[in-house]
């Protein structure tokens, strides 16, 4: 997917800078690799933005330091209702086109769940679950830290593709910090991918599972994802997932 350049990419829309994405390309990605980077979506101002908002406490449920719980080193906050206007907008935006690579996994994988056409209806169906808690989150890591490998659940419902934008400069504001996923696929070794994602681009990504072409048909393969280690400096995230936790 060609890099849209940066003086047209501030003069559009969030909806149509993700609409613009070439989705049978993704889709074809995430079936072959597991993961789509797409080409930078945000702009310098709006990564500088974003860090900005870490410092401030009212935009934020709640803070989790990773070491306490053996997660890693590092750390994330949960942004808290009602979202950042631009996260918000990523977030709705996002939610319809991935919908509908997910109920196409769904049915290859022959499962009766179908996820919702709009992120609206879907976090309904969170709701009903009394999965009300908003999930989208930032991450800061500085030298030495790193996030073991995981995979996202907070409750009965969960959407299985989720995205992550890095907010910094690679070789500028931190070195190390390549993002990590890993497959384990039914009785062969785990495969893992290292892979680098420049500021303002998102890795789509699974959040537990996705189909695979066997000899015999699809199955399973389950997905965990984290970040290596950084060598130097400080490196921003901003995550979005789109089931809401309890």
């Amino acid at each position: 997917m060609a890099p849209i350049r940066p003086a047209r990419l501030k003069r559009m829309k969030t909806e149509t800078r993700i609409a613009s994405l070439d989705w049978n390309g993704i889709a074809a990605t995430l079936d072959e690799r597991g993961y789509a980077v797409t080409p930078a979506l945000l702009t310098s101002e709006e990564c500088e933005g974003l860090i900005r908002l870490y410092d401030e406490r009212e935009a934020f449920r709640s803070r989790v330091v990773m070491a306490r719980y053996n997660f890693g080193r590092g750390e994330y906050k949960y942004f808290c209702d009602p979202l950042p206007p631009l996260v918000l907008e990523l977030r709705e935006h996002f939610y319809s086109p991935l919908a509908e690579i997910a109920n196409r996994w769904a049915m290859r994988l022959k499962q009766t769940e179908r996820f919702a056409p709009t992120l609206r209806e879907f976090i309904e169906v969170c709701r009903r679950k009394r999965q009300t808690l908003p999930t989208p989150l930032m991450l800061r890591y500085e030298a030495g830290d790193y996030n073991c490998l995981h995979q996202d659940l907070y409750g009965e419902i969960a959407f299985p593709l989720q995205a992550a934008c890095v907010l910094s400069r690679r070789g500028v504001d931190y070195t190390g910090g390549e993002f990590l996923l890993t497959e384990q696929r039914p009785r062969m070794q785990t495969r893992g991918e290292a892979i680098t994602i420049e500021r303002g681009q998102f890795a789509i990504f699974p959040n537990r599972w996705r189909p695979a072409a066997g000899s015999r048909g699809d199955y399973r393969v389950n997905v965990r994802h984290g970040v290596s280690r950084l060598g130097s400096g400080i490196r921003y995230c901003l995550g979005l997932i789109f089931h809401n936790a309890k």
